[in-house]
């Protein structure tokens, strides 16, 4: 994977991250989500790079071989903002204090964040089979507890670590070498077999039914929204549009230059259909530049 590019570890502050990088051009950062790294993107970020991106590709806090954050009552050590903040001094480390976000799963909900809490840094966003965290809740019912059952089931505070400790594999039984490559399964499933990530992606969940769902509202009543422009793209073989009718109209409200389409694919786009993903992303970068 990841042929021709840098890995390395780099501090932001609290912790170090896991990063892999190559390219010249417009920047664009990916970032990954649960349970994955972004080992997830290996069949995507060479393809930007050759379309003239710098690409960087981090394990976000708590994730892969990225570092753990002292815990706190609260969790706030894995909320949105803490990530999201990690993600500005880590492109600032590597010279990039303006780029593009996109966020896939978890990792659109720190894209959202950074969007929103810095504004002057992220150039266009990408968003990836979620809606904002406040909007979900808001709009959970039976089908959204019976299929999204985990979001609650994770912020019970010590059962989900024993849980998914007692086979981490029959737990994450969607994590497989036949459609994530066989590098990328293997890094993937040294992180769910490491505690300290598992409890670390835990606490993702945990600070995102607390402190990330109050920074949301904190947003909505302040009015804030995202100025720059920005794609939301869904899977066709996820439950977007089942649980959401159509997902733009969760999103306008917090977008309001936004434009979007589907992707013919189950829920890890970058790995079951990366060649349709980096088409999509690199026409809504020319498009945004233009």
């Amino acid at each position: 994977m990841f042929e021709g590019f840098i890995d390395e570890r780099i501090g932001v502050g609290e912790v170090q991250l896991r990063v892999r990088h190559a390219g010249r051009g417009l920047p664009v950062l990916l970032i990954h989500g649960h349970p994955r790294t972004g080992s997830t993107w290996h069949r995507v970020a060479p393809q930007l790079v050759r379309a003239g991106h710098t690409v960087v590709c981090p394990d976000m806090r708590g994730y892969g071989r990225s570092g753990k954050a002292a815990l706190r009552p609260d969790h706030s050590q894995q909320s949105k903002r803490a990530v999201a903040g990690d993600m500005v001094r880590l492109m600032a480390a590597l010279g990039h204090s303006r780029f593009a976000v996109v966020g896939h799963d978890r990792g659109c909900y720190v894209a959202l964040r950074l969007a929103l809490d810095h504004p002057d840094v992220v150039s266009r966003l990408v968003v990836m089979d979620g809606v904002p965290i406040s909007e979900a809740l808001a709009r959970c019912d039976a089908t959204f507890a019976r299929d999204w059952y985990h979001w609650f089931f994770f912020a019970q505070p010590g059962k989900p670590e024993r849980a998914i400790g007692a086979d981490p594999d029959a737990w994450y039984d969607s994590v497989r070498p036949d459609t994530m490559g066989a590098e990328n399964y293997r890094e993937v499933r040294d992180a769910i077999h490491d505690e300290a990530t598992v409890r670390a992606m835990l606490e993702d969940y945990r600070a995102g039914l607390g402190v990330d769902r109050d920074h949301e509202e904190a947003d909505r009543r302040a009015g804030r929204t995202v100025r720059c422009p920005t794609l939301l793209l869904w899977s066709t073989r996820d439950d977007m549009e089942a649980l959401y009718g159509d997902p733009l109209a969760v999103w306008r409200p917090w977008a309001p230059d936004l434009r979007g389409e589907p992707i013919e694919s189950g829920h890890h786009v970058a790995e079951e259909n990366p060649d349709a993903l980096a088409q999509a992303l690199r026409r809504f970068l020319v498009d945004a530049a233009a």
